[in-house]
């Protein structure tokens, strides 16, 4: 069924509801053998990013998969260090096409609101780098554009300025961090929300509350927290390395939350707090993104 379910983006390009995150994943056998035990799992939505340095790898699997690229929706994004002009921006994109071995994406983002290095004029920079972003669109080497870690205040600043709004904002999202009042200003624009970390970096995976739901189920608690992403109309991007879990985190269609659960749910709020701000990336070192 993961081939077949589909949120509609804002320009109407359809994108599979559950993406497959490679965050951490090592560029080389590691990578590669998770895309391709994802897409051999029925995935068909791949997230990566320049900074995940592992490019190539997710290239490679999608190439040798024998599944038709325009079967496959396909993420990266643009890192801080890319950025600071126009011209920057088009490089960096280049740049990804060719390790990814592709001619386009699906999915273009910028990564993050707020680069250290330019942070006393980040408006500037946005403003700038999203004009770049918004010519690689209309080439069509990007079908879809948008943002990651954008909080309200970055997007209201961009929204002053853009002609083509993100169609999607990528965001840290679980029940211990729902980041409730952000995900009504994505709806209200217009702006799909996906959600990273949707296991809370592992940390709710054996949460009582969690493993409660998941028994009354029958279902791990990986399965419960993906299928909470999708009753709220987010895209969960769940990752791991290991073919067991990409397995299991696909068979989330077969099963629904009761109004109970979601109550349950509701409760963690709170209690997996992001490891970082995006107005301070130095506290990204602590979870190994540099």
């Amino acid at each position: 069924m993961m081939e077949t379910d589909y949120y509609q983006l804002a320009n109407g390009v359809k994108i599979p509801v559950v993406g497959f995150g490679t965050w951490q994943s090592a560029n080389g056998k590691e990578a590669y053998n998770a895309v391709k035990w994802a897409l051999e799992s029925g995935y068909r939505h791949l997230d990566t990013a320049a900074v995940y340095g592992n490019e190539e790898s997710v290239g490679k699997a999608i190439k040798d998969s024998g599944i038709k690229r325009e079967d496959i929706f396909l993420t990266t994004k643009l890192w801080n260090s890319q950025r600071g002009s126009y011209d920057n921006v088009l490089r960096a994109f280049e740049d990804s096409l060719t390790r990814l071995d592709q001619d386009y994406v699906d999915l273009y983002l910028i990564h993050w609101p707020v680069p250290t290095e330019f942070e006393d004029r980040w408006e500037q920079v946005n403003a700038e780098t999203w004009r770049a972003m918004e010519e690689i669109y209309q080439s069509g080497r990007a079908k879809a554009i948008g943002v990651s870690n954008f909080r309200a205040k970055h997007l209201s600043e961009l929204q002053k300025t853009w002609q083509i709004a993100p169609m999607v904002n990528q965001i840290f999202l679980n029940p211990g961090d729902p980041e409730t009042e952000l995900v009504k200003l994505n709806q209200k624009l217009g702006i799909l929300t996906e959600a990273y970390s949707p296991l809370g970096t592992g940390n709710l995976l054996n949460n009582p509350v969690v493993q409660e739901v998941a028994q009354a189920h029958h279902k791990s608690g990986a399965q419960v927290l993906i299928r909470w992403c999708l009753e709220n109309n987010y895209l969960p991007l769940p990752k791991s390395i290991h073919e067991e879990y990409i397995q299991d985190n696909a068979k989330v269609f077969d099963f629904s939350l009761t109004e109970s659960d979601h109550q349950k749910l509701a409760s963690l709020a709170g209690t997996t707090p992001q490891h970082h701000d995006p107005d301070h990336l130095d506290l990204l070192k602590e979870i190994h993104f540099l």
